[in-house]
């Protein structure tokens, strides 16, 4: 007989009081199961007939026998290899009918066979949709770090030439080349140019050739099978394109920001730039500022499409095109070849200066009154202390109209007179009207 205990919990009401009417047992010799019912006398009842009510009892119990009818056959290989399993096994425990639910599964120690995980296992938002990390670990390799040191000026403990100025710039050629912006490494006092690599490595860096006009330079590093940035096409640029600025904000290195493209073709005119042969800016919302100029503007292929060149306020800064650069290097390429390019023997004078466009003309017209017929030149707006122009006499304001008799009518005509041997007499105006006539010697660089 079933257990009490075992039908009071597992059994159903019903289940119960049929199966406590009926006795199940098997002849373990011939695989048989026997079932006994008892049927209560019933004195209403005629006799020969059967009880409606006894069949319920008879079901249940047959289907509990075929129940354990299929439990017996894997129970007797267990009970052949252990003989204490025979009381146990002659009768299936209840529990075997029930769907067996197991809350904890062991820990595989390695020993077992180990389930692959599933082929086709969704990615993670942070690896699926964190492309900008992704691109900067493709494109990081070709930026460069630029530093201008002073050898005029040395620390008090150390000894060493102090930092003037920094920039960036990216390899544009396996063999060394680097470009970035001419104002990055030109006019600067006793300028020593050194270049860090991501890898950790300083080179000096030589100015190879320079356009002021575009703001364009390109340094060459002695340096060989350097990553080359990929050069894009910045002609099917639209706005709204996610664009990634490198560079080295502030002196911190391997700065990475993010924006889009805001305008793909500003004019110079309407930022106030005269004499530039740039015919357009690219306008982004990225964050550039000093240190980031001559960076690379990167779009999400990988491809630089312009350099980050100048900040007007956060928010708005502008970079070269790219496909503007791409002529520059062509063309110095092309002087490297037939030996032309810069010379880089050029001299220092230690002057910062700005070009006369006409609207300045008119400004120092009216306030100043310079002669009418000033309609070129340069104003020196700063000059370093103990530098050979300092030492001739010159000032900050000073309007220079012709050095050497030639006229003058942008800072490039000065680089030019730099890169020659002869002393520069300069013709100024100081004063409002009263020109001048100062000779100042350059300072040979070596």
């Amino acid at each position: 007989m079933l257990s009490r205990n075992l039908l009071s919990k597992f059994g159903p009401k019903s289940l119960r009081r049929s199966l406590v009417q009926c006795a199940v047992e098997y002849d373990t010799g011939c695989n048989q199961i026997v079932i006994k019912t008892t049927q209560r006398e019933n004195g209403d009842q005629r006799k020969g007939k059967t009880d409606r009510k006894g069949l319920l009892p008879i079901i249940s119990g047959s289907l509990l026998g075929a129940a354990v009818v299929s439990q017996v056959e894997p129970e007797e290989e267990a009970i052949k290899s252990d003989p204490k399993e025979t009381v146990r096994s002659a009768f299936p425990s209840l529990a075997s009918l029930l769907p067996v639910v197991r809350a904890a599964e062991p820990i595989d120690s390695g020993q077992g066979d180990q389930t692959p995980p599933p082929p086709n296992k969704p990615k993670s938002r942070r690896s699926q949709f964190n492309f900008i990390a992704d691109l900067v670990e493709e494109t990081a390799p070709g930026l460069v770090y630029i530093e201008i040191k002073d050898t005029g000026v040395r620390d008090y403990f150390t000894g060493q030439p102090v930092t003037s100025s920094n920039g960036s710039g990216f390899v544009v050629g396996s063999d060394g080349l680097i470009l970035t912006n001419a104002h990055v490494v030109i006019n600067k006092p006793r300028a020593n140019i050194l270049v860090r690599l991501q890898d950790g490595r300083v080179f000096a860096g030589r100015v190879e050739d320079v356009d002021v006009k575009s703001d364009l330079a390109t340094v060459r590093i002695p340096c060989k099978n350097l990553p080359e940035m990929k050069l894009g096409s910045s002609s099917d640029l639209r706005p709204g394109e996610w664009v990634v600025a490198m560079g080295s904000p502030l002196a911190l290195s391997n700065t990475i920001t993010t924006g889009v493209v805001s305008n793909i073709a500003r004019p110079p005119d309407e930022l106030g730039l005269q004499g530039r042969d740039v015919p357009e800016y690219i306008q982004t919302d990225a964050a550039i500022t000093f240190g980031n100029s001559g960076g690379p503007l990167i779009n999400l292929d990988g491809e630089a499409i312009g350099i980050n060149s100048m900040k007007v306020t956060p928010g708005i800064s502008f970079a070269i095109p790219i496909d503007y650069a791409k002529v520059f290097l062509k063309k110095s390429a092309d002087a490297q070849k037939t030996g032309g390019g810069l010379d880089s023997s050029r001299r220092y004078i230690g002057i910062t200066m700005i070009t006369l466009n006409p609207q300045i003309i008119e400004e120092l017209k009216t306030r100043i009154q310079i002669p009418q017929n000033i309609n070129h030149g340069i104003i020196i707006y700063r000059i370093v202390l103990s530098s050979p122009a300092d030492n001739a006499g010159l000032k900050p304001g000073d309007i220079v109209t012709h050095i050497n008799g030639k006229p003058i009518h942008g800072s490039r005509d000065v680089y030019k007179l730099l890169e020659g041997k002869e002393d520069l007499n300069f013709t100024l105006i100081r004063d409002q009207t009263k020109f001048h006539q100062i000779t100042v010697r350059p300072e040979s660089p070596h």
